[in-house]
This record gives structure tokens, sequence and C-alpha cells, in this order.
């Protein structure tokens, strides 16, 4: 019998654990006069109950119906002449023999929020809508709607679009600069085009920057799950107010292998800036101060009596710049503007160009190794320039600062945004989309640079150009 009732209660264990089989075991050992009357199974519930006491269990359910029929999904379509035949992807076979190509329509697909039910306004990513002939919108209810251009800023790779519909959700703005690593985030957004999605998490990070190939940067980090298709959708604290405006994910295998934990949020307070200047105007005004710096190394850190190797130093300052208005002076190292820590060169661009013209700002110097403090009033920063202001040796040829994103990795000089046909820019051999990082007309950085470098002109002026991925000189005559 004892043999037996092992067996049993093996097969038991093996089946329900061994709390079961051990119990059934006791209870055929038992003597049969002392077996107790069989008690009922009652099974385990692994659902979490809807209160503990008198206590709701958290949840987010309820700020959610608030916040996700804010959170759209955007639709884009592309049209474009691809060539047909070996030479298809060749630009001049293209031009050359149009009728060797066809139109293929690319669509993607993003996010989006909308920040104004009464005016249809909904913030995205510049590079959600770039380059689109067609963007249209699907809101939570499944209604969709044509989208209206109002104004994109690719270097803060914020967009805002207009619908005309009834019956919208807005989500109010939060100030963002109150977050706090810790606190706790909801992504909502249309990752993979699978329909509406919500992920959690903490603010892993703040004033997050130095991702290569990215604009002006001030990131909120986070751990909620970011992935394609997210761009453009809505970051909210537990109150269901947003604070970012979701943009990138990183992973070393690429953004299309998968959330790590590593997403980037545009906050708000530099969202609701550029909204507010596209949508009255239509483009963003920056504002800069108007001088020329670099890092500070170990050896200009030494030479200028530092302590730490860090800050950035102040090479030139242009002529009535609101760095000259405010008493800077070449030497000087900035390693603070308004509170926020100055570690470079790429940090101090990268503040000036979150600033709105005419902003008031406070830089924290060092001069002669001593601590100074300088108010300035940022004056607008220069959008293009034409070259036959500087030189007739470049008449025809328009320049731009190069977009923040090339400077985010590491590149310097100006762009040429445009040549006039049969100029004499064009005749030297200057091309659109050269990027010109030398000259023999003098040192510079940016378009600032570049005009000041013209004080006195070069008997023989010299470009040094990128042209794609390779280098070479162009002789302006």
């Amino acid at each position: 019998m004892r043999a037996k009732t092992s067996l049993i209660a093996l097969t038991l264990a093996a089946a329900f654990g061994g709390f079961a089989a051990t119990a059934l075991r006791d209870a055929l050992e038992a003597p049969a006069e002392a077996a107790p009357a069989a008690t009922p199974v009652v099974p385990t519930v692994a659902a979490l109950p809807a209160a503990v006491g008198t206590t709701p269990v958290p949840s987010l359910a309820p700020m959610l119906a608030r916040v996700t029929p804010a959170v759209v999904s955007v639709h884009t379509k592309q049209r474009v002449r691809v060539g047909v035949g070996p030479f298809g992807n060749d630009p001049v076979f293209r031009r050359m023999f149009p009728q060797l190509t066809q139109e293929r329509i690319n669509e993607s697909l993003g996010s989006g929020v909308i920040v104004d039910a009464t005016r249809g306004l909904i913030l995205t990513n510049h590079h959600v809508i770039e380059g689109a002939d067609e963007v249209s919108v699907t809101l939570a209810d499944e209604r969709t709607f044509k989208a209206e251009f109002v104004g994109s800023d690719p270097d803060t790779d914020i967009a805002v679009m207009r619908i005309k519909a009834s019956n919208l959700s807005a989500l109010p703005l939060a100030d963002s600069s109150q977050l706090k690593v810790g606190d706790f985030v909801v992504a909502v957004g249309n990752p993979f085009g699978i329909g509406q999605t919500v992920t959690s998490g903490i603010v892993s990070a703040v004033g997050r920057s130095g991702l290569r190939g990215l604009g002006y940067q001030n990131f909120i980090q986070t751990d909620a799950s970011i992935n394609p298709g997210n761009s453009g959708g809505a970051l909210v604290n537990l109150n269901g107010e947003l604070i970012g405006i979701n943009t990138a994910s990183f992973n070393p295998r690429g953004s299309m292998a998968g959330n790590i934990g590593l997403g980037f949020a545009i906050p708000t307070s530099i969202a609701r800036g550029v909204m507010d200047q596209l949508v009255s105007t239509g483009e963003v005004r920056r504002g800069t101060l108007g001088l020329e710096a670099q890092d500070v190394d170990p050896r200009i850190a030494q030479g200028l009596g530092l302590t730490e190797t860090r800050g950035a130093v102040v090479t030139r300052v242009f002529a009535g710049s609101a760095a000259a208005a405010a008493g800077l002076k070449p030497g000087d190292v900035i390693v603070a503007a308004n509170g926020e820590r100055i570690d470079d060169r790429n940090g101090l661009r990268n503040f000036e160009g979150l600033q709105a013209v005419g902003s008031r700002v406070t830089l924290d110097v060092l001069r002669d190794g001593k601590p100074l403090q300088l108010g300035a009033g940022l004056r607008e920063q220069p959008r293009a320039l034409a070259g036959a202001e500087l030189d007739p040796r470049l008449e025809g040829a328009t320049f731009a600062e190069l977009p923040a994103s090339l400077r985010q990795s590491g590149a310097g000089g100006v762009l040429v945004e445009g040549v006039a046909r049969g100029s004499r820019a064009a005749r030297n051999g200057l091309q659109q989309g050269d990027v010109v990082v030398a000259a023999t007309s003098g040192d510079f950085d940016d378009l600032p640079g570049f005009r000041a470098s013209f004080t006195r002109a070069p008997a023989r002026l010299v470009f040094r150009v990128i042209r794609g991925g390779g280098r070479g000189e162009i002789e302006m005559q």
C-alpha cells in the first residue's frame, strides 16, 4: 500500500506540485476511520483586484482616456521619378532620358499630437513629413483628414500641420523645464504602423545632447519604448500633459532593430517656441551672439590658467554683434549660459540655436582665470548671403549656414545654397550643395565668419570644397 501511495504522490507532484501531492499522500496513509470529509478545490485567480480593501488599484487608464484621442497617426505619400534599366540610378541619365523613367510612390507612417483643438493644429516631426506630396491624419476614432502644411524646422525636427475637423481633443503643454530624472512618463504613438500603442517608463536624463546626425539638441531621454513610427507622437506626464514630442531612438544595430530603452523626445519648452514662430510667420528666426569659438583643450586650459578643460573659448567677436555689445573679448571662456553648463563650442552653438531673436542671456565667463558675468541680447542669425556682396568672383552664388545636423557631426564651413545658371560662380565650377570648408580669404567656421573673411579680398581666391564624398579645390576667377 505504501509503495502504491508513493507512486500516486509522485505522479501528482509532477502534475500539480508538491503541496497537493503531499496532502493527498497523507490522506491516503491515514487510518480509514480518521479520514476527513473531502474539501472542494478553489481555483487561483491571477487578475489584479479592482481594489485592495477600500483603496483602488493604481491605473493609467483614466489618464490615457483623455490623452489617446489627441494622438494621431500620420500617413505620407511622396511621388518620385525613378529610371529603368542599368543606368536608372544615374541622375544625369534621368534628366537626359525622362521617357525612360517611371513614377513611384513612397509611403511612410508616423505620429502626431493635436495641441489646439479649435484651430486643428498638430505637432509632429519634420522628418515624418519631409518631402511629402500628400499628408493625411487618422484620429483615434478612425476619422481621416487631409493635412495642411503650416511650417517646419529641420534643425529642431519640429513641424506643424493643420486639419479641418470638429470634435477634436487636444493635449495641454506642460512646462518641461520642471522635469526631473526619475519622473514617470508615458509615450503614445503608432510604432511600425500597427496602430495606437502606449508604453511607459521614466525620465532617464534631461538636457541630453551630443547625438550625431541630429540638429539642435536638448532632449528628454526616456526608457519608455520608442520605435519607428513613434516619431512625432506624445510623451506625457502622469497628469496627461504633453512634455515632449518623441523624435528618435538609439540602437547600435539601427532603429529598425527595435527599442533598447534609449528614446529621445523634444521638450515642449523648445517645441512651443518653434510652433509659435511657424504658425505666425511660417519660419523660425534664431538669435546669435555673433562670435567664433573653439573647444578648450589641455594646451589652451594650461595657457589660460584654467582649472578645468571645458568651455568655449572666444576666438573672434564680430563687429556690431551682440557679443561685442556685451563686452566679450577674444580669450574669454564661456562656461555657462543662463545657468546651463557649456562644455565646448558645439554646446554654445546648440544653446544659441534654441534661442529666439531678442532673447536675453546671461553668460558665465572666465577672463584671465577670473569669473565674470555678462548679459547679451541675441540678434538675428543671418539666413543667407549673396556672393556678389562679398566678391565679384562669387556673383550668382548664395551661401547659407550648414544644417545643424551636419554641425553636430563635426562639420564646419558654409553651404552653397544655390548657383544661378550661367553666372560667374557657375562658370568657376561652384555647384549647389557644395560645402566650403576653407578659403584663401581667411579662416571661418560659419556664415558671419565667412563674411568677415572678405574684409580684404585676396588676389587669388581658392575654395576648399566638399562635394558628395570627395574633397577638392576650386579657384574663383
